[in-house]
């Protein structure tokens, strides 16, 4: 054989191997990207209604207790007014709510999506002009009131 030959087929046996390599290297991308698409289209764990702050919510929690070695489940109620809700809407976002109890002032945050939280249900909507209502805190009597927003009729 010639040298020549000899070059033409060590090319030939690289160009080969690389393009085996390459079609590895796409065939793992595809997998990669199909999984990402995958991840992305699958719905949150369960339903979550739109919640803003002001609105007045009751939150749903269950609740473990352990006596005697016996454990039980109960559900809590929550129920007061949104004053924050944080981190969008992805699967990590949270509300705070306030109440009220006995003149003390009691503050939770409640993660959307934990499956601690039977159901959120949204008692009452107010018309507020602020995203977090930490004013609210220090509020007493008539300047802690919220607005109720007004449904708009077929006549207007």
């Amino acid at each position: 054989m010639t040298e020549e030959t000899k070059k033409e087929e060590n090319n030939t046996e690289k160009e080969v191997e690389t393009n085996e390599v390459e079609a590895e290297v796409i065939a793992e991308t595809n997998e990669v990207e199909t999984e990402e698409i995958a991840e992305e289209e699958a719905p949150a764990t369960k339903e979550v209604p739109n919640v803003q702050p002001g609105d007045t919510v009751k939150v749903h929690q269950k609740i473990t207790d352990v006596r005697d070695g016996k454990t039980k489940e109960r559900i809590q109620v929550f129920e007061g007014v949104v004053l924050a809700r944080k981190h969008g809407k992805g699967i990590s976002s949270t509300i705070t709510v306030r109440k009220v109890i006995d003149g003390v002032g009691v503050e939770r945050v409640f993660p959307l999506h934990s499956p601690f939280i039977e159901k959120i249900e949204i008692v009452r909507s107010s018309k507020v002009r602020r995203a977090k209502l930490y004013y609210l805190r220090e509020a007493k009597g008539r300047k802690a009131r919220l607005k109720t927003k007004e449904e708009k009729t077929q006549g207007e």
